[in-house]
């Protein structure tokens, strides 16, 4: 991969966290340092837990590989390997390397001289999953709780979360999380799209300016946020989904063991009805 004509002075010294020059280095384009390093150790290890996972399993099926957590009876001990232990281990892998990326991601920023956005939204999707694995699991008091690493096994997981509280759709955070993943999709299609057209006009037509973009959406639907505007808008639509998301599994379980469709009684009991 050719280097970027701008990219040169970008390399510069300093910015780490954590090793200072020793670890100040760069793999062809790629920015290393030391949670780069820490972040391959914890990703090839979790990597071969489950392979080796795997191994002891019955299958080689990719599709129903499955490292499944402790069983409740273990709570929140440290469990036998082949009864949970590799879950754990895997878990901590997991959580070591995604922690390592996003303060990778802070190095690099410091190193650009720019905002810290970046591992800010890449901490919400961490949060998300230490609400799954860690968070909901020790509320309860036991690790099975948590969710299994492999495909149909995770699917069934989330089928069988979703019928023991009847009608999960009926959670109110969960309406709001499937909103703003609706709506982030929403946002940035109508800005991509608008994009390659105003990028691609056809023909013999010049490229169009941000006037143009701007005043497509002031008749379209009487506003426009803006070119910086639809980017924050963005942001905080895709955050706002994983976050009410982790607000959703978090509350099913730990704080509401009914079905959800029971939780809307206090609708039915107003005094208007």
């Amino acid at each position: 991969m050719a280097m970027l004509s701008f990219e040169r002075k970008y390399r510069v010294r300093g910015g780490t966290l954590i090793g200072g020059d020793l670890f100040d280095f760069w793999v062809g384009p790629f920015y290393v340092g030391f949670f780069g390093v820490l972040g391959m150790f914890c990703t090839l290890l979790g990597t071969a837990l489950i392979v080796y996972g795997a191994a002891m399993g019955p299958t080689w099926n990719l599709w129903q590989i499955n490292i499944a957590p402790p069983d409740l009876q273990y709570g929140l001990a440290l469990a036998p390997l082949l009864e949970g232990g590799l879950w754990q281990l895997v878990t901590i892998c997991a959580l070591g390397a995604f922690s390592c990326w996003a303060l990778r991601e802070v190095e690099i920023c410091r190193k650009l001289g720019i905002g810290l956005h970046i591992p800010f939204a890449f901490s919400v999707a961490i949060f998300a999953y230490f609400v799954l694995v860690v968070v909901r699991p020790v509320l309860p008091g036991a690790w099975g709780h948590g969710f299994p690493y492999g495909i149909l096994s995770h699917l069934d997981w989330v089928s069988n979360v979703g019928y023991q509280y009847l009608h999960f759709h009926y959670n109110p955070a969960h309406m709001l999380a499937v909103s703003f993943f609706f709506t982030t999709t929403l946002a940035l299609s109508l800005h991509g799209s608008l994009i390659l057209s105003v990028t691609n006009p056809g023909g013999d037509r010049e490229v169009a300016t941000a006037e143009h973009e701007n005043a497509f959406f002031r008749d379209a639907v009487g506003y426009s946020i803006g070119a910086l505007g639809i980017h924050r808008l963005g942001l905080f639509l895709a955050l706002s989904a994983g976050f009410w998301s982790a607000v959703c599994i978090v509350l099913s379980g730990p704080f509401w063991t009914r079905g959800w469709p029971e939780w809307w009684s206090w609708w039915l009991n107003l005094p208007i009805w």
